[in-house]
């Protein structure tokens, strides 16, 4: 039994993210045999959960008996999907990595985990039961044919979970069956020696947005149709807003889930995803979440990591589309808000890649009904002067009349 000194000081390295399991080899492989995913890593996992008496803590290490899920993991398919690995452990247990490129890079577009709340061992006295899971977008990206490298302490923050990896190497899209010599180091690594820190340079002024269409498909078709100018407003400090235009340039992907549409937009420094919930009755889709994964160059902190689960916005019937010309801006956070312009949006069901009728804001409806009122008041100005003087026309004429 090891004594309480190094108890607190395992405990300690633990918090500081200095000490951490034995890293384990995940590999993914095709039908041939040919590994295409592979990650090695250890991991922790912090989670908060509710009892009849209150909030419990619970915090436990992927076992070494961890394994690769084969039936929940692939090597993707050209064009149809993208691929998966999935770990599995313990009673029902996955954390599940999803992977997505484009010309240049990969990266982990989501990192996903289940966890069973009937598993007295981790969680005792625990008022829900069952397999509970929450997802999140990650920074995990690399260059094409490069490895995924990270020695520090990677945390990736999932509402009432926190996942942290250490010691991570991680490469998709294998072209030799093996991870390559060449590496993508982590921004918590940082700059090696030799790398001289660029300068810090004014914060630039965005260019007049434009509109971007986008589009996200999955096995059964077109789940989102999109329309839209975003600009986003990130609060380095308390005292500076910064105004970042969504460029077209920027890559955009998603998914599609049975409850859940992903819009995600990738650009140099952040990663910024929109999710599209439903209704109880699922017969109205709206904006339920906005996270915002960002690296500040040049600011007073190295990056932003937000997210605001409960939101209702962009609101329409299912099968329709939800339109509004006029800008709607989109509280997140005190760090982050969005600004939304010129949107047309359609989640769920979208047929033939083509919007649906459409439901108007109450907004444009307003700003249509305003020049109406207007003119209907300035008619009826005029008509009672006329009238007004016509009257008074009658009056002056029938005082010049004789008898």
């Amino acid at each position: 039994m090891a004594a309480p000194g190094s108890r607190w000081s395992l405990l300690l390295l633990r918090l500081a993210g200095l000490a951490h399991g034995t890293s384990a080899l995940f590999v993914v492989k095709d039908s041939n045999g040919t590994a295409c995913t592979m990650a090695s890593f250890s991991a922790s996992f912090f989670t908060i959960y509710e009892t009849g008496h209150g909030s419990q803590n619970s915090t436990f290490e992927l076992p070494s008996s961890a394994e690769v899920l084969i039936s929940n993991s692939s090597c993707g398919r050209e064009n149809a999907s993208e691929p998966i690995l999935t770990i599995a452990f313990g009673s029902g247990y996955l954390l599940t990595l999803n992977f997505t490129r484009n010309a240049t890079r990969y990266r982990v577009q989501h990192m996903y985990f289940a966890y069973n709340l009937s598993d007295t061992q981790h969680f005792l006295n625990a008022s829900d039961k069952g397999i509970h899971s929450v997802d999140s977008s990650t920074d995990i990206k690399a260059d094409i044919s490069k490895t995924y490298r990270c020695l520090s302490a990677l945390q990736v923050h999932m509402g009432n979970v926190t996942i942290t990896l250490s010691d991570a190497t991680i490469q998709a899209y294998l072209s030799n069956s093996n991870f390559s010599k060449e590496e993508t180091r982590c921004t918590q690594d940082g700059p090696s020696p030799t790398t001289v820190p660029p300068s810090p340079s004014p914060p630039r002024v965005p260019t007049n947005p434009i509109v971007i269409k986008y589009s996200v498909t999955g096995e059964d078709g077109t789940c989102l149709l999109a329309s839209m100018t975003l600009q986003m407003n990130v609060k380095d400090n308390m005292t500076v807003t910064r105004a970042l235009n969504i460029s077209p340039n920027d890559t955009a992907s998603g998914s599609c889930r049975p409850h859940v549409v992903i819009l995600t937009v990738e650009s140099r420094n952040s990663i910024l995803d929109l999710k599209f919930g439903m209704n109880g009755s699922s017969s109205l889709f709206f904006l339920q979440e906005v996270q915002l994964n960002m690296t500040l160059l040049d600011a007073n902190v190295s990056s932003l990591i937000t997210s605001n689960q409960s939101l209702r916005a962009l609101q329409a019937t299912v099968g329709n589309s939800y339109k509004c010309n006029t800008e709607e801006h989109i509280y997140v956070t005190k760090e982050f808000s969005l600004n939304v312009f010129s949107v047309q949006v359609q989640a769920f069901k979208v047929e033939s890649d083509r919007f649906g009728s459409v439901e108007e804001c109450m907004q444009d409806g307003n700003n249509i009904l305003s020049p109406i009122a207007v003119g209907g008041a300035l008619a009826g100005l005029v008509l009672n002067l006329l009238i007004a003087y016509l009257i008074s026309r009658k009056r002056s004429h029938a005082g010049y009349q004789t008898f």
